[in-house]
């Protein structure tokens, strides 16, 4: 839950950051200085124009495709990371819960005791805690990044794709945002304790709901860039999911 809540906080900080700061009125180009210039947003911008103009003949819809796959596939190793860590906690909440109970007293002795229990807990399962939070935290840069080089890119918002405008905000687009957010995150739920969890379920929709709303305001070309990488994460999930939690039941299908 806390790592939720977490994700909700950094969403919330982000937004912010999008709304208006870094220049965010400022075109950039080759000649854009500073260190988030040049070394964030600058190389996507170029990427895609260069994609969408030598290889897709000005398909910027295509190259924002291409693009997000491409950073998704750069992040992969750490988004494999967050999943089995995230699957593994889920996993392992009902021998946490007694373990709670067992040390519920609020001395110090016994919360001293707790805590031990707990890391002996994470040490036998292979869970790291905090493990999760690296690919939220990775993607910050990356996913503003990529929203300065769609809003300071001019060729993008001149163009369109499929049935909407990118540069401009649109329903449907945020609709969909939502949907595949929905989706993610229950596929990632499904299965495991944090299904049952009432908390876990208002993050279920809580989330989703947030990042549509997001959709509904920021160009639609941002929005595409969610969707696709929300369509990664399923099919990754699907793909590491099975095999992953397999894996854990053998290994620890013993323990209680």
């Amino acid at each position: 839950m806390r790592k939720r809540l977490l994700l909700v906080g950094i969403l919330i900080a982000m937004a912010a950051l999008l709304s208006g700061c870094f220049e965010i009125n400022e075109p950039i180009d080759s000649d854009s200085e500073g260190i988030w210039n040049s070394f964030f947003v600058y190389p996507l911008s170029f990427l895609v124009t260069y994609i969408a103009e030598d290889i897709f003949d000005h398909g910027f819809g295509a190259a924002i495709i291409i693009v997000t796959v491409l950073l998704r596939i750069l992040i992969l190793p750490l988004n494999i990371k967050q999943l089995k860590s995230t699957h593994a906690m889920q996993l392992i909440q009902p021998e946490l819960k007694e373990v709670r109970e067992k040390y519920s007293s609020k001395d110090a002795q016994t919360q001293q005791k707790l805590q031990q229990e707990t890391m002996a807990l994470f040490q036998r399962h292979g869970v790291n805690p905090l493990a999760g939070c690296l690919p939220i935290l990775a993607q910050m840069p990356i996913l503003i990044a990529f929203y300065h080089a769609i809003m300071r890119t001019e060729e993008i918002s001149n163009y369109p794709f499929l049935w909407f405008e990118l540069g401009s905000p649109s329903i449907i687009m945020a609709v969909i945002t939502f949907a595949t957010t929905f989706i993610q995150q229950k596929i990632m739920m499904s299965g495991t304790p944090a299904s049952a969890n009432p908390q876990m379920q208002v993050m279920l929709y809580l989330l989703p709901v947030m990042i549509g709303v997001f959709a509904l305001f920021f160009p639609a070309a941002l929005a595409l860039y969610w969707v696709v990488g929300n369509l990664f994460m399923i099919a990754q999930t699907l793909l590491i999911r099975r095999p992953m939690m397999r894996e854990f039941e053998k290994n620890n299908g013993g323990s209680k």
